[in-house]
């Protein structure tokens, strides 16, 4: 997430969040042991005949000054793209047939924040996603007159075209408390729909855990709200207690839900829950969570604060692509979350011989992509 560097100096979110009413009951659950750390990355294969090309070397950064990036590769053949915007008073799209023309393809906005009210301050995360034939846009936001007052809100649009028709106000997801709470993803599984997001549990001294539900309808939530993971572990904890920014890929029978961690310095990271894509997915017990962080800075190739990551694929349809944002320098003046400069980066995401991602490190900056 991001702060608007013309705003004030605002309280920690720990302080903010430690004062937060309960609005209702939640039952907590622990925390669970995990899976192991993935490995660097292996190199792609080569091509062989009979296969598609190799999809073309990537450039990064893609985007630049875009945080919290979000590609969404539609069955019209194209690439759709939206992410946080330094400002945060507007949510942007981008479009292209390839990914690496995103970096340079035309940015629209879609929708503007409330001058005063609700959705007035604050707008963060946005994921654009396909339901029941409309397209939807999660976002977090508060109102212009209490901008650390975030919750999860939607837009909707029926036409099949997201650049075009009327983009809708479905209101808050409302959730069992009235907490801070953002960064929300959907995807489906076995026929039913589910909401995964961050919040704040009354209660519990953390920042946000990470919980989900089953949904009645693309922008309310039914059933139990569980959590699923809460800071725990010390790479969890630097700077602020945040679990945030979940996103799920299913692959090899399985479902990763990767998140990312702590305050959004050089230490964010990206840890990883694993869950079988035959259990029950609302089941706490069904999720297995890594003890040590699956993506981080590194010194090396000089990024750092890799997090708030997605998922697509590659022109070619096979090669699983990460997306994500990081930073190309590691000090920085004042407060993380007043600096800019995360731009958005994709690269390939391998697979070990167990199934499981194979994060590998964040790549350097192309020689292409310029300063």
């Amino acid at each position: 997430m991001s702060r608007d560097p013309v705003l004030p100096e605002s309280p920690s979110r720990r302080l903010l969040l430690k004062g937060a009413a309960a609005a209702g009951a939640l039952a907590a659950v622990p925390a669970l042991p995990g899976v192991a750390q993935a490995a660097p990355a292996a190199e792609t294969a080569a091509e062989t005949p009979g296969r598609r090309p190799k999809p073309a070397p990537f450039v990064n950064p893609l985007v630049r000054n875009r945080a919290d990036p979000h590609i969404n590769r539609h069955t019209d053949g194209f690439y759709y793209f939206t992410a946080t915007a330094p400002e945060y008073d507007r949510i942007i799209l981008r479009r292209s047939r390839t990914l690496n023309g995103l970096g340079t393809a035309d940015e629209s906005v879609i929708w503007r924040a409330h001058p005063t009210g609700p959705m007035g301050a604050h707008i963060w995360a946005p994921e654009l996603h396909r339901a029941d034939g409309k397209w939807y846009i999660y976002f977090a936001s508060a109102p212009a007159e209490d901008v650390w007052a975030i919750r999860i809100w939607v837009l909707e649009n029926a036409h099949p075209n997201p650049f075009r028709g009327t983009w809708v106000e479905r209101g808050q997801v409302k959730t069992a408390w009235e907490t801070f709470s953002l960064d929300a993803t959907t995807f489906s599984h076995r026929g039913k729909r589910y909401l995964a997001w961050a919040q704040h549990e009354p209660g519990l001294d953390n920042n946000t855990g990470i919980f989900l539900s089953e949904m009645a309808n693309p922008w309310t939530l039914k059933g139990p709200q569980v959590r699923l993971s809460t800071p725990e572990y010390d790479w969890e904890c630097i700077g602020f207690k945040v679990n945030e920014g979940p996103y799920v890929l299913k692959r090899n029978g399985r479902l990763f839900m990767t998140y990312s961690a702590s305050a959004t310095d050089f230490n964010y990271c990206v840890g990883l829950l694993t869950a079988d894509a035959d259990s029950h997915l609302l089941d706490p017990l069904s999720w297995t969570k890594s003890p040590t962080p699956v993506f981080t800075s590194n010194d090396t190739t000089k990024q750092y604060g890799p997090g708030h990551n997605c998922f697509t694929v590659a022109e070619d349809g096979r090669t699983d692509v990460l997306v994500y944002h990081a930073r190309q320098y590691k000090e920085i003046s004042g407060d993380p979350l007043n600096d800019p400069n995360r731009h958005t980066r994709i690269q390939r995401l391998g697979w070990k011989p167990d199934g499981t991602p194979d994060f590998g490190i964040p790549v350097a900056d192309s020689a292409t992509a310029g300063e």
